[in-house]
């Protein structure tokens, strides 16, 4: 049965092309659009969708208001269409913490070819959303502290330790708040770590300087160079890979605009990659919630390299895919749900 699809969107160019394209499949179909959140609430009464796509910016209720309504009423899997502003990045991570199961830019096609690479995008993305694992709604205000831990606990991780360790994580569908998740339960006193988190290169900016005001670590957005530093966490930017190359004692960030690898740039495999051949067995992996297979090739060479890895658990995932196919290449060494991530990683460093 093909998966029922209403487009909101106050656009009625955008509500054309988002139905030629995502009705252009035969496993969806477009049983509506409607042109603002209130016409779209007695579509969705009537024709029950499987999943919304649902404009940020729209007459008489914004897509904020309308996604915290749906969500406390009648939760369901929602796609974010989002503009390439400041302000489109900023609305729509407050959407991922109401609950929207990922996002897509308006798009920018200049050729017949983008066109159709955004389309298969799109498509894979509202795939990915009629199976995903629904969140509970989460306030979008305030920051969220970091927890309070004993001074033993941070204490425990040496000095030696933070300078020879480095944590790598990646994640791709509901990322956004699983990385959000475990940076703001680790402390100051832990490793360098790097990041890749699949987005445009106009949201990076926003989701790292997000994550930086909401717990104990310093997170940037990197942009190449940088000496890898403990308590510092360094986020691969949109339009390009991450990669770490040790120089001396330690490590550094490089950056490359080379072709897309599993679709992606930033790619988790490229980082993963340059963790095994650079660190080896002193990186610890983690791979988070995400569709499709990007990390998993790259995170058992790190642990042909000695790393430490794990995976995030099905039940906590917004969509097991990516560390489902990492545990099934043998790429981890330990599965855990997202709320101990952190902890098991502390426990690691602990070890060491």
């Amino acid at each position: 049965m093909a998966i029922k699809v209403l487009i909101i969107d106050d656009s009625a160019l955008m509500r054309a092309l988002l139905t030629e394209i995502i009705g252009g499949a035969p496993d969806l179909e477009v049983v509506g659009s409607a042109p603002d959140p209130i016409a779209a609430r007695e579509m969705i009464k009537a024709l029950n969708p499987d999943v919304l796509t649902l404009d940020v910016e729209m007459p008489k209720m914004d897509g904020i208001e309308f996604l915290r309504r749906l969500m406390s009423l009648r939760p369901m899997p929602v796609v974010m269409i989002s503009s390439l502003t400041a302000r489109g990045s900023e609305v729509t991570l407050q959407a991922l913490e109401l609950g929207a199961v990922d996002f897509i830019a308006k798009p920018r096609a200049e050729s017949a070819a983008q066109l159709q690479g955004y389309a298969e995008e799109i498509r894979d993305k509202i795939r990915a959303a009629r199976s995903a694992h629904l969140r509970r709604p989460q306030a979008a205000t305030a920051p969220v502290p970091a927890p309070q831990r004993p001074a033993a606990a941070a204490a425990a991780v040496a000095t030696r330790v933070l300078n020879e360790k480095l944590i790598a994580i990646g994640a791709s569908t509901g990322g956004t708040e699983a990385i959000k998740e475990v940076i703001v339960r680790l402390p100051a006193e832990v490793p360098g770590i790097v990041i890749v988190q699949h987005m445009p290169e106009a949201f990076t900016p926003s989701f790292a300087k997000r994550l930086d005001s909401l717990g104990a670590l310093r997170v940037v957005e990197s942009k190449g160079g940088e000496r890898i530093q403990p308590g510092h966490a360094y986020l691969a930017p949109g339009h390009s890979h991450l990669l770490v190359k040790r120089t001396g004692a330690g490590w550094v960030t490089e950056l490359a605009a080379s072709e897309p690898v599993n679709r992606h740039r930033p790619s988790v495999d490229v980082l993963f990659h340059s963790v095994a051949k650079e660190v080896g067995r002193n990186a610890i992996g983690v791979i988070l919630t995400g569709m499709g297979k990007d990390g998993a090739q790259g995170m058992l060479a790190m642990r042909q390299a000695g790393a430490w890895n794990i995976g995030q658990d099905q039940e906590s995932c917004v969509v097991y895919g990516m560390p489902r196919e990492a545990a099934q290449v043998g790429a981890v060494d330990e599965v855990a749900s997202l709320g101990s991530v952190a902890g098991r990683i502390l426990a690691r460093l602990r070890q060491a």
